[in-house]
Formats: structure tokens, C-alpha cells, sequence
């Protein structure tokens, strides 16, 4: 097998446009193709600055509603720092920062109800 990495993860939303939005601006995305598919369709795909793996904001896929998508893991080298920005960005952590015998993270949804997992460094053995 020759497979070397995840290229780009489908995540369902209603309104791309919107969901656009809030990886750009308010999750620091990088804005990386939108192009035209089709009638009121669009490839709009964002990724984290730098990162290898991105993300296609989809509407196509019946078996995969807007805000279904739960658990997927975003890593930050300063949690406390990106979570404050968050809520200071209106974004609710509801929960706050955790601590577990894994790490430390926070839990916080899109606009569609998807839900995301911000990770910070994981604790020194």
C-alpha cells in the first residue's frame, strides 16, 4: 500500500457559505479552493494553516446531515489561549478546558451543531 496520509475529511453543514465563514474567520482556517459544482452547489474546502489534511464543507451527501459529525480532534499547541479566543469570538465551550489521562481539551460545535474537540499538547510522561 502506498497510502501516506488523510487528504480531505467531508463535513456536513447546511449553508457552506456560512460554515465558510466560521473555519475562516473565526476558527483561522485558510480559505484553500471554492469553486463552482453545479446548481447551488459549491467545493469550498478549508484547512488549518500549514496542515496536510482539509476539509470539504458539504451538502451533497444524504446520509450525512448538517451537525452530524462528531468527535473530530483539532490540535493547538495553547489551549487556554485558543479557547479564550474562542469565547471571546462568541463561540461557547460549555465545558470549559477538561483534563484527562489523554490531554487536555475543550468541546465546542459549529454552526451546524457538528461537534469539535480542540486538543492541547498531551501531558509529559
Amino acid at each position: 500500500m502506498t497510502i501516506t496520509h488523510i487528504d480531505v475529511l467531508s463535513l456536513p453543514v447546511s449553508d457552506q457559505e456560512r460554515a465558510r465563514d466560521f473555519y475562516v474567520d473565526t476558527l483561522g482556517f485558510e480559505l484553500v479552493r471554492q469553486n463552482e459544482m453545479g446548481p447551488r452547489q459549491q467545493w469550498i474546502q478549508v484547512a488549518p494553516k500549514g496542515a496536510q489534511t482539509s476539509i470539504t464543507l458539504v451538502t451533497w451527501f444524504d446520509t450525512m446531515p448538517a451537525g452530524s459529525l462528531q468527535g473530530l480532534v483539532l490540535h493547538t499547541d495553547d489551549l487556554d489561549a485558543e479557547v479564550a479566543t474562542l469565547v471571546g469570538k462568541g463561540v461557547a465551550v460549555p465545558d470549559g478546558v477538561q483534563d484527562a489521562p489523554w490531554g487536555r481539551y475543550a468541546v465546542f460545535t459549529d454552526p451546524d451543531g457538528n461537534r469539535l474537540v480542540l486538543r492541547g499538547r498531551p501531558p509529559r510522561a
